[in-house]
């Protein structure tokens, strides 16, 4: 019998893998839902969907290895990296996905998430308030009027696929709808900036580099509070602390 492996576990989802199948287990059932809806709609590769019953969902593993991890140097070629970028724009440039539920925040609605979350980790000394008012500078990038597109939403980099330098697959679409396209980019090369070139090379077209850069700094802030509440260390080499360092 294959051994089970806990991809990743918390109190509101887990996934694991048994040999080629990977069960997702969700507490929300819409963002299952919202999973499915979009590996369907998406004009990329996705997983395989081998069945869906509340609240369990099994997808086929994607061949190849991930385009990396946060906090590791990644050691795909800057082709591979194009490739993503390339793939991203295609998704971008797709109808946007009227079926999806989920919509990017205002401007008016981070900027106040924001400004509860610095207060937070300020307060509670979890990082030096320089630190988190620079960061909340650069943030303000981010909140400006942008134009919907179909985004994934978590587009993290260890969610990309590929077998050389050929994108087979992005996984992990519970958080897609039609959100800012430029904070998926931020997320693909969050932590590696040294690729974000590469990125926006297969992309095409003018990207705000400010606002990336403004989402890398937002993303950090928002996320450290719950990653510390659900047993992952935002402190480690190369994560949201040393991307915030990074800014100053």
């Amino acid at each position: 019998m294959d051994e089970v492996e806990v991809v990743v576990a918390h109190s509101e989802r887990a996934t694991l893998r048994v040999g080629d199948m990977f069960l997702k287990v969700d507490a929300d059932r819409g963002r299952l839902d919202t999973e499915v809806e979009a590996m369907t709609l998406a004009p990329v590769p996705t997983p395989e969907i081998l069945w869906h019953k509340p609240p369990v969902l099994a997808l086929a593993a994607v061949p190849g290895t991930a385009l990396g991890r946060l906090g590791k140097p990644s050691t795909a070629s800057p082709a591979a990296w194009a490739a993503a970028g390339a793939v991203i724009r295609k998704l971008h440039d797709a109808p946007l996905p009227s079926r999806l539920g989920r919509t990017g925040k205002s401007s008016e609605e981070l900027a106040a998430e924001l400004d509860g979350e610095c207060e937070w980790l300020v307060a509670n000394g979890v990082l030096p308030a320089e630190l988190v008012t620079r960061n909340r500078r650069v943030a303000e990038a981010v909140l400006r009027p942008w134009t919907p597109a179909f985004t994934h939403g978590d587009l993290q980099i260890a969610h990309v696929f590929l077998d050389g330098d050929e994108i087979t697959g992005i996984i992990d679409w519970s958080e897609a709808g039609r959100g800012d396209a430029l904070f998926d980019l931020a997320v693909l090369t969050l932590g590696h900036e040294e690729h974000l070139g590469d990125v926006v090379a297969g992309y095409g077209g003018d990207v705000d580099l400010d606002v990336i850069r403004g989402w890398w700094s937002l993303r950090s802030l928002l996320a450290i509070r719950w990653l510390l509440g659900h047993g992952f260390d935002p402190f480690a080499p190369g994560c949201e602390v040393d991307v915030l360092r990074s800014r100053l």
